[in-house]
């Protein structure tokens, strides 16, 4: 393992635990493994649904906003 990725992962071990699987998902991904699926729920698809919505209008966050849910995620 390389040293930047043991840093990440030392990282990661900090995080709450969905935001861990998240990165997980994502690092299986970069590496081929894409697993199964994740089923989403009807709020999931809901919230999809009005992201991809929001999106077409072109409302997206603010630069402040993107800011406060990093920091949310000591990030």
């Amino acid at each position: 393992m390389t040293k930047l990725l043991d840093q990440a992962v030392e990282i990661a071990r900090a995080l709450p635990a969905d935001a861990q699987d998240d990165i997980a998902r994502i690092v299986l991904q970069l590496a081929g493994d894409e697993g199964a699926p994740v089923a989403l729920s009807p709020e999931e698809r809901a919230a999809i649904t009005e992201s991809k919505a929001q999106a077409a209008k072109g409302h997206f966050a603010t630069d402040d906003e993107v800011r406060a849910v990093w920091a949310k995620h000591g990030l």
